[in-house]
């Protein structure tokens, strides 16, 4: 990287990506031992490009090393999207988790907070995305198609940002149940998740090892009160109770808290926690802020290229969905880190309108 890339707009935006951890993380896996041209770094340099312009395909994202600019930071003036592609499918998905999680690490100092429940609440979903057949037979889902599941936990960064925390890509057919291990695994945090993560035993676990969790209750579940609490003058919330969830046969060994209210819609809505010590409206509003997961998902779809893809293994397919993630992070480091009032869709096409002219104008601009 010369110096002039280094301090344009394109070369500020990537720049927490040369972190040690991911440095490191190449050197130990081998992956670059004999290559001359094409390194991890580079083919992720190209591929985050690709993300930020919406290339459509591999011959794209080739055309791409032409740019003069560019050629500064690849280290080199062309390169085939039969290379792109082999590369595509070698890199290692364990090596951009790395640089994805430490741009995490990285984030989270900005954090801001106004709402107090909101600083320890982690909130758990998946989302689906189909495929082709016939392209993607490892991924089988149904008769008709195939699909991969994207598993994740997310946390708020202010009242308007979330963080993607964790994150696990599997073949689409698989439960949500099944990742329930991996996304919740901390003490003293508050979980927020759908009926897709129902499961007594593990809510039993969860009481005794001091996880906390705020879910929807299952319509066929069975409940037996113990005690009514007293709810607040004019409170939206129709009961407040301390219940036992399950039949005499098989029933949990905890108690658990049963609130009744409603949707945004008048529709019953019935909340299961463990907390008893926040208020009823706290843990409604908690439970409501799930709908954070669901606008990030509908943001990185229409946002990123995740819904087609430049290779058709499981390891590109992986690789794809990981760097979208990167895309996002680094958009929300500019964020943070220039305090602006604006949405990572303003900032990203304000990116690529100054993306090889002076940071500096990019961030007056901004």
């Amino acid at each position: 990287m010369d110096k002039n890339t280094l301090f344009s707009s394109f070369g500020k935006w990537i720049a927490p990506i040369y972190g040690e951890k991911f440095c490191r993380q190449i050197q130990e896996s081998g992956q670059d031992k004999y290559v001359k041209k094409l390194t991890t770094t580079a083919y992720l340099l190209l591929f985050l490009h690709a993300q930020l312009e919406s290339r459509d395909g591999l011959r794209d994202i080739a055309a791409d090393a032409l740019n003069e600019e560019f050629q500064n930071i690849l280290g080199f003036t062309s390169i085939s999207a039969s290379q792109l592609s082999r590369k595509h499918n070698q890199v290692d998905p364990a090596t951009l988790a790395v640089l994805f999680f430490d741009l995490v690490r990285q984030i989270r100092p900005h954090t801001q907070y106004h709402c107090v429940w909101k600083q320890n609440m982690k909130i758990s979903d998946s989302s689906t995305i189909s495929l082709c057949l016939t392209k993607y037979k490892w991924a089988t889902f149904r008769k008709t198609k195939s699909g991969v599941k994207i598993h994740l936990r997310l946390v708020f960064q202010n009242e308007e940002d979330v963080v993607p925390e964790k994150v696990i890509v599997t073949k689409a057919k698989p439960s949500d149940r099944t990742q329930m291990d991996v996304l919740i695994d901390e003490t003293d945090a508050t979980y927020v998740f759908d009926r897709g993560y129902v499961d007594d035993e593990k809510f039993d676990r969860y009481c005794d090892d001091g996880i906390f969790f705020v879910t929807r209750l299952k319509k066929n579940a069975v409940t037996r009160t113990l005690h009514s609490f007293r709810l607040p003058e004019n409170s939206s919330v129709l009961s407040d109770e301390m219940v036992l969830v399950g039949t005499p046969q098989k029933r949990m060994d905890n108690v658990l808290r049963l609130i009744k209210t409603v949707d945004t819609k008048g529709n019953e809505l019935l909340i299961l926690t463990n907390r008893f010590d926040l208020k009823v409206e706290e843990i409604s509003d908690m439970y409501r802020s799930r709908w954070a997961i669901e606008l990030f998902f509908k943001w990185l779809k229409q946002h990123t290229k995740v819904k087609t893809f430049y290779g058709t293994s499981e390891k590109a397919v992986t690789n794809q969905i990981l760097i979208a993630l990167i895309y996002y992070c680094l958009h929300l480091l500019i964020k943070m880190e220039t305090k602006a009032d604006l949405t990572l869709v303003q900032l990203s096409r304000l990116l690529r309108s100054y993306l090889w002219h002076s940071y500096e104008k990019w961030v007056e601009r901004i």
